[in-house]
C-alpha cells in the first residue's frame, strides 16, 4: 500500500514520501542560509570592532581566534532568521512550480502542508536550547577574555573565586559583591587593610560605592580599626574609598548574561537577592534564554502563509526582503521590549516574552486568513 496514499480526509499519513520532501528542501536552505547569515554577521561584528583591533596591534591568529570562539554566539543568534528564509525560499519555490497547487487540489489544508515543517523548527527550537547551553558560554567567555586582555589589553588583578570579585590592591584585599557596568556602580564593598606581615589591621564595609570620574564615592560606609592593644573601634567610612581601580578594571571581570548559561544565571540571581541587590535586569535575561529558542518556530509559523499568499510570484529576492523585513521588525521590538524590561517599566516575564506572544498572533491571524 501507498503510505502516501490520500486518506478520505485528505490528509496523508505523518512522515510519508511528502513530508519527506518538504523537510528535505527545508533542510537544504536552512544550512545554506545559516552559514551565509553567519558570516554576514561575522563581518559586520568585526567591522564594528576594527578600530580596537587596529589600535590594540593584536596578531592576526589573535583576531582569527578571537572570531572562531565568537562563531557559536553568532550563529545562534541566526537561527531564526535561517529557519524564516528557508521556510519562505522552500515554499515559494515549491509554490513557483506550482507543487504547492497540486497538493492543495489534492485536499491537502494549510496546517497539513505546514506540519512537517513546524515539528522540524520545534527540533531545532530544542537543538538551540542545548546549543546556548553548551556551547555559546564556553566560547563566549574565551572569545570575551580574547577581547579584554588581547585587544583591550585590560588584565585581571588576581582574581579570587568566581561568585564574588576578589581583588589583591594596596596593602589590602577587595571583596565585591556586584559590579554594575552601566552606572558605574559597586555593590556590597569590602576592603580588608592589611599590614607588611598580613595582619588585619582593618576592614571599610559599604553598601554601594559610586565612581564619580576620579574615585569611588559613598555615603553610608563604616571602617573598623583594630588597634594594637586588640580593641577594635570604628569611624565613618572616608569618601572616596582607598581603591585605585577603575571601572574599566572591573568590567574585564564582569560577565555578559551569553558568558553564563540559564542554570549559572538563575543561580547567580538567587546568590544576588539575599544581599539585596537588584537582578531584575538578570531576570530578564533569564526569560529570554528560554524565549529566544522560540524564534525558529514562530518564524516557520508566519512564514508559511506569506509564501503561500505570494504563490508562483516568490522567489528568491522576495523571501530575502521578507527575512529582513521580519526578521529586523522582530529584533527591533526585541531590543525595545528588553530595554522596558531593564528600566522596570515590564515585568521579566512580559519583557522577555511579549515579542514572541505578538508574532505568534500575527502568524496566526495570517493562517486563518490564508486558510
Amino acid at each position: 500500500m501507498n503510505p502516501d496514499k490520500k486518506h478520505p480526509t485528505g490528509s496523508p499519513p505523518l512522515g510519508g514520501i511528502l513530508d519527506r520532501y518538504l523537510m528535505q528542501e527545508f533542510l537544504k536552505i536552512f544550512g545554506i542560509s545559516l552559514l551565509g547569515v553567519t558570516i554576514l554577521y561575522l563581518i559586520v561584528d568585526f567591522f564594528d570592532r576594527i578600530d580596537n583591533f587596529l589600535r590594540s596591534d593584536a596578531s592576526f591568529s589573535i583576531l582569527i581566534q578571537y572570531f572562531l570562539y565568537k562563531l557559536p554566539l553568532l550563529a545562534s543568534r541566526t537561527f531564526g532568521f535561517a529557519a524564516l528564509f528557508a521556510a519562505l525560499f522552500s515554499l515559494g519555490m515549491l509554490s513557483r512550480n506550482h507543487e504547492i497547487t497540486a497538493m492543495r487540489s489534492s485536499g491537502i489544508s494549510l496546517r497539513r502542508l505546514s506540519l512537517p515543517l513546524f515539528l522540524l523548527s520545534l527540533g531545532i527550537c530544542v537543538s538551540t536550547f542545548f546549543w546556548n547551553e553548551a556551547l555559546v558560554p564556553i566560547f563566549t567567555r574565551k572569545a570575551e577574555t580574547i577581547y579584554k586582555t588581547e585587544v583591550k589589553k585590560k588584565q585581571p588583578q588576581s582574581v579570587i573565586g568566581t561568585r564574588d570579585i576578589w581583588l589583591r590592591g594596596e596593602a589590602s584585599f577587595i571583596r565585591v559583591d556586584h559590579f554594575d557596568a552601566k552606572r558605574n556602580l559597586l555593590e556590597g564593598v569590602s576592603i580588608y587593610l592589611v599590614g607588611r606581615d598580613f595582619t588585619l589591621r582593618g576592614v571599610i564595609e559599604a553598601p554601594w560605592a559610586r565612581w564619580n570620574g576620579t574615585g569611588w564615592e559613598t555615603r553610608s560606609g563604616t571602617e573598623w580599626l583594630f588597634l594594637p592593644d586588640g580593641e577594635m573601634t570604628w569611624r565613618p567610612a572616608r569618601s572616596p574609598l582607598p581603591l585605585e581601580q577603575t571601572p574599566e578594571d572591573f568590567s574585564v571581570l564582569a560577565q555578559e548574561p551569553e558568558e553564563l548559561s540559564f542554570f549559572d544565571l538563575r543561580k547567580k540571581i538567587a546568590d544576588l537577592k539575599p544581599k539585596g541587590i537588584d537582578t531584575t535586569e538578570y531576570e530578564v535575561d533569564l526569560q529570554l534564554k528560554l524565549s529566544l529558542p522560540w524564534i525558529s518556530p514562530l518564524m516557520v509559523l508566519l512564514a508559511v502563509p506569506f509564501a503561500l499568499r505570494h504563490g508562483p510570484g516568490g522567489g528568491l529576492a522576495l523571501s530575502f526582503g521578507l527575512t529582513l523585513l521580519i526578521g529586523l521588525g522582530y529584533w527591533f521590538f526585541l531590543a525595545f521590549s528588553r530595554s522596558l524590561g531593564h528600566s522596570e517599566a515590564l515585568s521579566p516575564w512580559v519583557a522577555a516574552w511579549l515579542p514572541n506572544l505578538t508574532l505568534a498572533l500575527v502568524a496566526i491571524f495570517f493562517s486563518l486568513s490564508e486558510e
